[in-house]
């Protein structure tokens, strides 16, 4: 079959270099425009381009694709049997997704109809979900909302962060896409309508990012510390500074010394324990906090032992 592919990060790029392997024919690869990265704001090329360009896959990299007449009628001119899109960034357009014979097909990082959306991966770490997986299917005009193809479950690692979650699904997406292929090519492949009990993954946002200690439980703050590592970080403030936990762990009161009736009229966001050994312990909404990796102003991503040997952080210190 040929093949047009249309994606950008290293989630698409593992999907792309699968179907180089299984030498489908790649006619283009579309992906987003180069973006200003690094103190130097220097341009950098997607993870799916780079690819390209290394195997010689014509590139191409429209700023929009709706209303896109140019662009559009380039792609009817490669006349692929199937677009295979994955993670591109832009909504398609019908007269895209009418220009391929066998369909359009989507790989979506979850188990469709639940997290429809742009950040499904990430959604399924921050509302601690005890599994996921890929779903490919034909897309349609809606957001996700396309019959679906082959399914694959896994569960979600109690600790798993979403970087650690996003590489496991983007290496099963790329299996699963070969095998969505192969059952189209043979006529063989399902399709099943997903129907109306939906969930809506929409794209993170900085306000999110900040721990609210007289909300969140500490299974809360977990899910979100490990929700939003390595895309931003869970932060909140010590003494007018930004401090952000990369890694925490859910601890109890018989840890730290506390019974319930003492610890009940604690302040949340308060320091329990402060040791260079041990770390520090902090008092949430339901539970108690225990921070294994920390990020100082405008400092580096540390082991809070390291922190602690250079910044003092108290006993009875509160976090804002």
């Amino acid at each position: 079959m040929k093949i047009v592919f249309m994606g950008t990060p290293d989630f698409a790029k593992d999907s792309l270099e699968a179907l180089y392997k299984a030498k489908y024919e790649i006619l283009a690869v579309v992906t987003n425009l180069d973006k200003p990265k690094g103190r130097g704001m220097k341009m950098v090329a997607s993870p799916v381009k780079e690819f390209a360009i290394e195997k010689n896959i014509k590139v191409m990299q429209p700023e929009k694709v709706r209303g896109n007449t140019e662009f559009i009628e380039e792609i009817k001119e490669l006349k692929p049997d199937v677009i295979c899109v994955v993670a591109y960034g832009k909504i398609l357009p019908q007269e895209i997704l009418d220009i391929p014979p066998k369909g359009c097909i989507n790989v979506h990082g979850s188990l469709l109809p639940k997290y429809r959306g742009a950040a499904p991966i990430q959604w399924a770490v921050l509302n601690g979900d005890k599994e996921t997986g890929v779903t490919t299917m034909y897309m349609g005009a809606g957001m996700d909302t396309g019959d679906m193809i082959l399914k694959e479950k896994v569960p979600i690692g109690e600790d798993e962060t979403t970087g650690e979650l996003w590489d496991r699904l983007s290496k099963i997406g790329a299996k699963l896409l070969i095998e969505t292929l192969k059952q189209i090519e043979a006529g063989t492949a399902p399709r099943e309508k997903q129907g109306d009990d939906f969930t809506m993954a929409p794209m993170l946002n900085k306000e999110m990012s900040k721990i609210d200690w007289d909300n969140q439980t500490a299974v809360e703050i977990k899910n979100l510390v490990r929700g939003l590592n390595p895309i931003m970080g869970a932060y909140t403030f010590l003494n007018n500074k930004k401090i952000k936990f990369w890694k925490v762990q859910v601890s109890n009161s018989d840890e730290v010394g506390y019974d319930e009736d003492n610890i009940s009229i604690i302040r949340n966001g308060t320091v329990l324990i402060s040791d260079p050994r041990d770390g520090i312990f902090i008092k949430t909404k339901k539970g108690i906090l225990k921070v294994l990796e920390i990020q100082g102003e405008n400092a580096k991503r540390m082991s809070i032992q390291d922190y602690l040997r250079g910044n003092a952080i108290n006993e009875f210190d509160v976090f804002e």
